[in-house]
């Protein structure tokens, strides 16, 4: 009997918690909006607070912070790049998701991109010394990559920012869940979450502000969100989101450490492997296998992962932000495995023994064609 699909692509999306979807029930089942003054609308609105009340307690910036609803983590780091008008520069690191790397040219100030080591960190010699270059700078810089799980040192990025007269903006979307998120002790001037890497609902997420800090808003009209983000909030997505964090218990990466031991011993190299990673995020390569063909081997298999970012219009493509590591010969050839709150040890153990078949089998065609060559 063949074993039911499994899916270990949580960095991408992660599937809603039964939790959410009743909590999401129930916000429908008000049926009214946040913004009407009558009583339904009241109680859409006390269930909009408390969900901004629980959000804020989660990442520690009850009183110290503000938290504007999105729809996603792209949304919210949009926001925070419409933030950076009047600033004289934009730094963004080379390992950036592209909803701030590839976004940063349309910010309208000159951007400069801070490389990073080949650890996946940033490299400290060339932050500082961008820093330096004079003129306020608007920084951008990722918790927890997407691809690797590297973890960024922002706490200690914050301090060198403000020495400088400027603004650091966290993008957290894949910390949530994976690490501790305390927008206190980072010192950050701004960070951003979506609710779908946590088993939270997709369309929803959060732009969180310093409280002493003025905001531009990017979508104007009515309102809603202190009227920096204008249009009706999407009450059950809220809610969804809300509850995701209250349900928050693991990232599922019991069992990891183990995979990963046994993938290296096959030979693949752990990307990050010498920075701190978050737990729940694994991406690795070996160099005569490309990512395409480990992709249809997995999938064949019933095993659901990636080639790295699910946000570069779903084409498998070497890695930019393995390629800003260095990485230029396996950027091509990186399966990333992800896991969430639904991920036991065991499939761990799954994925790794259906990879570990699939490159045995790849090598054995490999050293077949050699001969058949000679």
């Amino acid at each position: 009997m063949s074993l039911p699909p499994l899916y270990m692509d949580h960095a991408a999306t992660s599937p809603v918690r039964p939790e959410v979807r009743a909590a999401m029930s129930a916000a429908w089942d008000i049926g009214a909006n946040a913004s009407s003054v009558h009583a339904l609308g009241r109680k859409a609105k006390l269930l909009l607070e408390e969900a901004r009340e629980t959000l804020l307690t989660a990442i520690n910036g009850t009183g110290s912070a503000r938290l504007v609803f999105t729809s996603g983590g792209t949304e919210a780091n949009s926001l925070a790049l419409t933030q950076a008008r009047g600033f004289d520069r934009l730094i963004i690191a080379a390992t950036e998701h592209d909803s701030l790397y590839r976004a940063a040219a349309q910010a309208g100030v000159p951007v400069s991109i801070a490389p990073v080591l080949a650890n996946g960190l940033i490299d400290p010699e060339a932050f500082e010394a961008l820093l330096a270059e004079g003129g306020r700078p608007f920084v951008c810089v990722m918790r927890v990559n997407n691809e690797t799980g590297v973890l960024q040192p922002v706490e200690a990025l914050a301090p060198k920012v403000h020495a400088a007269g400027g603004w650091l903006h966290v993008d957290a979307v894949q910390a949530l869940g994976k690490s501790d998120i305390d927008f206190t002790l980072w010192g950050a001037d701004s960070l951003s979450l979506a609710a779908h890497k946590i088993g939270g609902p997709q369309g929803a997420g959060a732009f969180i502000y310093d409280a002493d800090r003025d905001i531009r808003a990017s979508v104007t009209g009515g309102g809603q969100e202190f009227g920096l983000r204008a249009g009706t909030e999407n009450l059950a997505g809220i809610a969804g989101f809300a509850e995701a964090v209250r349900c928050l218990s693991g990232n599922g990466s019991k069992g990891q450490a183990e995979a990963e031991a046994a993938l290296k011993a096959a030979g693949a190299t752990i990307i990050g492997m010498d920075a701190p990673r978050a737990g729940g995020i694994c991406c690795f390569a070996v160099p005569d296998w490309t990512a395409q063909l480990q992709l249809i081997h997995m999938d064949m298999n019933g095993i659901c992962v990636s080639s790295g970012s699910a946000c570069s219009s779903g084409k498998v493509r070497s890695s930019r932000v393995l390629e800003a590591m260095g990485l230029e010969g396996l950027a091509d050839k990186a399966l990333r495995v992800s896991s969430g709150w639904n991920t036991t040890p065991a499939d761990w153990q799954r994925v790794t023994e259906v990879w570990l078949k699939g490159y045995q089998t790849h090598k054995v065609r490999q050293l077949s064609k050699v001969k058949e060559s000679a």
